[in-house]
């Protein structure tokens, strides 16, 4: 091995040197001709690269400047019918176009994408277009005519100002930043070049029939016919202009009514209390509810029973949506509903169920009792003889609250004529089961607050011409006092949810003496009472008969 690596050393050394002196020699012959190019390539790629950085520089704060000023000027008011419109460009990640319909909700369109989106919302009002519209249908004919060019003009009012900012917001940027009117001229056509860009993937991205999957929000979720048929929209534009009318004429007669409201203003220290009842297994009543809550806060809801429809097994699983509405829901029960509807009530975990009990819900002492009857049908109905009996059995209850000196501020039944019976117990006796607002101060003061029915009476809504409304109320009470301030009265109409009206009332002296003498007793129970003083153990937890869901037409009463 020794002999071989001093061959191989031998043969190598002779080359390795020969390659040293050609590398010499090449670098002698090129030596003027990087000495003449050194310099210049010193200068060269330095200034290349601060120049390019500059630009990119500069038009990146034309761009940044005229996007602001896109959104700072896309913004006017257009008149649409007898209604004030404003128009707004929104920052965005997805486009889109928001009608925004305080205090229904919004309707959302996904007409484009992009990083600006349209936003439409209604600002004003003016009430006597807005009467002479309700009043006359030719006027809606000729709003129909007319909101078309309203509406094109506001919008590319819109434009054509937020693109007059947007350029001079880019130049200005130039300017200011570069003090240079070369650079401020760059700055503005980077802004335009941005212009360029955003409108051609808006006319790219843009989705004409957007308007047939609108996403509703807030009560407008429950009433989407409030705009009409979205499909036929797309295919016959004509009708979708008289449809837009009745939009506008609906908003206008909504917004007429609410603009004559008393003037209270409920402050961050009012306690709001939603009161619901009779929802009778209707799921869209949850949809309303739930946005109702959220859009006025709602501290806490009370529901004054009838829940479900015949209070069996089967009807359990529709209580699970309570707990989705993350407020105490304070409930007792009707005589719909059984007592393992109160059972299932009582499992979800931000219900409060009150069945001759007093307790403390968001600092109001609430005193709550469900309906002794229990008659999911017609089958059963008729064995209970009504008024005399229920009124016997509220003053019994009435009489044995009293005698543990607690007055609560709510009184909560099921039936206003059991809850009559607590006059002078308490300031306000909430209750459902006539399916019919109502709302009087008893002689003593305290006042019987009849709600109608949140599930618009169920199936039995559609036995009658019209469908039963859905209603719903917003209490407003002071945390100071806990007493009744005001109340905001809301209804939907029935099948179909066409119609929405708010009305505001004010409680007139809040403060008012309760008088406690309790009103005059009614004769007493007969022998055959259904109301003994004492409910036996084995008071049934479902309906003792079998369910008749082909029962013959109801007859005028509620329940």
């Amino acid at each position: 091995m020794p002999k071989v690596r001093t061959a191989l050393t031998d043969v190598l050394t002779p080359l390795r040197q020969r390659v040293s002196r050609a590398r010499g020699a090449l670098r002698d012959r090129t030596a003027p001709v990087r000495d003449f190019c050194s310099p210049v390539t010193r200068r060269v790629r330095p200034a290349v690269t601060g120049r390019t950085s500059r630009v990119l520089l500069v038009m990146a704060v034309g761009l940044t400047a005229g996007y602001a000023g896109l959104l700072l000027g896309g913004r006017t008011v257009t008149a649409v019918g007898p209604t004030d419109v404003q128009l707004s460009l929104r920052p965005s990640l997805q486009g889109g176009t928001t009608l925004e319909l305080p205090p229904l909700g919004s309707l959302q369109l996904d007409t484009h994408w992009g990083p600006v989106s349209l936003e439409a919302s209604l600002t004003d009002v003016r009430p006597e277009q807005a009467q002479k519209l309700i009043e006359d249908g030719t006027e809606l004919d000729r709003l129909t005519d007319r909101i078309t060019d309203q509406i094109r003009d506001g919008v590319a009012t819109v434009l054509v100002r937020a693109a007059l900012v947007a350029l001079l917001a880019g130049f200005l940027a130039g300017l200011v930043v570069f003090r240079s009117w070369r650079r401020a001229l760059l700055g503005m056509g980077s802004a335009a070049l941005g212009l360029a860009g955003v409108t051609l993937l808006t006319w790219a991205t843009f989705n004409p029939h957007s308007i047939a999957e609108p996403r509703y929000t807030g009560l407008l979720a429950n009433a989407p016919q409030i705009v009409g048929d979205a499909r036929s929209i797309v295919e016959r534009f004509s009708e979708y202009r008289a449809q837009l009318a009745r939009l506008v004429g609906n908003v206008s007669e909504l917004y007429t009514t609410t603009s004559t409201l008393p003037t209270y203003e409920p402050d961050p220290s009012t306690l709001r209390v939603l009161h619901v009842s009779d929802i009778h297994l209707n799921p869209a009543a949850w949809n309303v509810i739930k946005s109702v809550t959220t859009q006025f806060k709602v501290d806490l809801i009370i529901d004054t029973g009838d829940l479900m429809d015949h209070g069996s097994a089967a009807e359990d699983r529709f209580a699970d949506d309570i707990s989705d509405l993350k407020v105490p829901y304070v409930y007792v029960r009707g005589n719909h509903d059984s007592k393992g509807t109160e059972d299932a009530v009582d499992d979800q975990k931000n219900a409060v169920v009150l069945d001759n009990e007093t307790r403390e819900v968001k600092g109001l002492r609430i005193y709550g009792v469900g309906d002794p009857r229990y008659t999911p049908d017609k089958s059963t109905r008729d064995d209970f003889t009504g008024a005399d009996q229920i009124r016997a059995e509220g003053q019994r209850l009435a009489a044995e609250l009293r005698e543990t000196g607690t007055t609560p501020d709510i009184v909560a039944t099921h039936d206003p004529t059991e809850g009559e019976a607590f006059s002078g117990a308490t300031p306000l006796v909430l209750a459902g089961h006539a399916h019919t607002r109502s709302s009087r101060l008893l002689p003593t003061g305290t006042r019987l607050f009849v709600q109608g029915s949140t599930g618009g009476a169920g199936l039995r809504g559609l036995e009658h011409e019209e469908p039963t409304p859905i209603e719903l109320s917003v209490l407003y009470f002071s945390r100071a006092t806990h007493r009744l301030q005001g109340w905001d009265d809301l209804r939907l109409g029935g099948l179909g949810l066409t119609s929405a009206n708010i009305e505001r009332h004010l409680e007139p002296d809040p403060d008012r003496t309760i008088d406690p003498t309790p009103p005059p007793s009614s004769p007493p129970p007969s022998p055959t009472s259904p109301f003994p003083s004492e409910f036996p153990s084995d008071w049934p937890s479902r309906s003792p008969t079998p369910l008749n869901t082909a029962s013959p037409a109801r007859t005028t009463e509620p329940d």
